[in-house]
């Protein structure tokens, strides 16, 4: 068996999820690369990949071995590129990880740009929520909200963000402005549910030093944010969302936002993570750069009202699984 061979196959199966579109981007047959994995898999003694009707996903032992595994493959490929001289002429599939609120509302907006300066490269976006899921260990290049925890990457700080509550003009003419935070508890808050399972009800902030809270609820809980802001853009009641996703509703008016004084104390950050080793290919480090310029322009774009004054701290109830943030024990 060619070791190295079966591991690019095994490597290319696990970023497409499919022996098809492996073979595609190797330029093989099929057949030669479900033979050579199948064979890799016999050799290590352990299933790789679960074969379905619906297709194939990597096995807990799979992951690990993907883990470990590509690390030694991407020396190889930095190694390669740079005797190829690609600096001059970046090419290859760039594979990105993100949540889908931040590729929808801030990269894919933005990608046109990239793709005419390096027509190249090829984009391959990924829905990634947390470092710790099983599509992150394909991505190059990972987007996330928050404060993860990811062992053995360099991480960046991408941006600052700040939490809006938001309704339409609509519903805020029926129902009233509030004017302190906790007049929000008399409102139908619409909720997001993060990817840990809590029900984020707790909305905390605080204004020249002064904390205030409020334990919000309503009639909808979602995972999916999009959800919860096509909800509130409809009227159905006051949400809360990060500025940066949701500049273009502002923008024409289809939301409003309120208590523009106070600034939430837990707005989560935007990192940028990556592997030391990975900041060498040049399609790599081409995108790293594009991204910092992106969510520099970003935040320098933002209006007087909405700049960042606290510097974010992590909620007590993140990664906690408590079900609802309110439930949370306070210090």
């Amino acid at each position: 068996m060619d070791k190295l061979r079966a591991l690019e196959y095994f490597l290319a199966t696990a970023r497409t999820r499919s022996f098809s579109a492996a073979a595609r981007e190797l330029d093989v047959s099929v057949a030669a690369v479900a033979r050579l994995v199948s064979t890799l898999e016999t050799n290590l003694g352990v299933n790789l990949f679960e074969r379905t009707p619906q297709g194939i996903k990597l096995t807990a032992d799979g992951a690990a071995y993907l883990d470990m595994c590509q690390p030694i493959l991407q020396q190889l490929q930095v190694a390669d590129e740079a005797l190829r001289g690609a600096a001059s002429r970046p090419k290859g599939t760039l594979v990105v990880g993100c949540p889908t609120i931040l590729s929808q509302h801030c990269i894919l907006p933005e990608l046109p740009a990239f793709h005419a300066r390096y027509p190249e490269i090829q984009i391959d976006v990924r829905t990634v929520d947390k470092p710790t899921a099983v599509e992150a260990n394909v991505a190059e290049v990972q987007v996330v909200y928050g404060w993860p925890e990811a062992a053995g990457l360099i991480q960046r700080r991408l941006a600052n963000t700040r939490l809006l509550i938001c309704a339409s003009p609509g519903y805020w003419n029926k129902h009233g402005v509030p004017s302190t935070i906790e007049e929000l508890e008399q409102h139908q808050c619409l909720l997001f549910r993060d990817q840990e399972g809590t029900v984020i009800d707790f909305w905390e902030h605080e204004r020249e030093g002064l904390k205030r809270s409020a334990s919000v609820s309503g009639w909808l809980v979602s995972t999916h944010r999009d959800d919860v802001l096509q909800a509130v853009i409809a009227g159905q009641g006051v949400g809360r969302f990060s500025d940066l996703s949701i500049r273009e509703p502002l923008r024409t008016g289809q939301l409003v936002p309120v208590l523009l004084d106070w600034e939430s104390r837990h707005a989560p950050p935007i990192n940028l993570l990556y592997r030391s080793s990975q900041r060498r290919l040049p399609r790599v480090r081409l995108f790293i750069d594009f991204l910092v310029n992106v969510f520099r322009r970003m935040e320098e774009e933002r209006a007087p009202e909405l700049q960042v004054h606290l510097t974010p701290e992590r909620p007590d109830w993140y990664r906690r699984r408590h079900g609802r943030a309110s439930a949370t024990p306070r210090h």
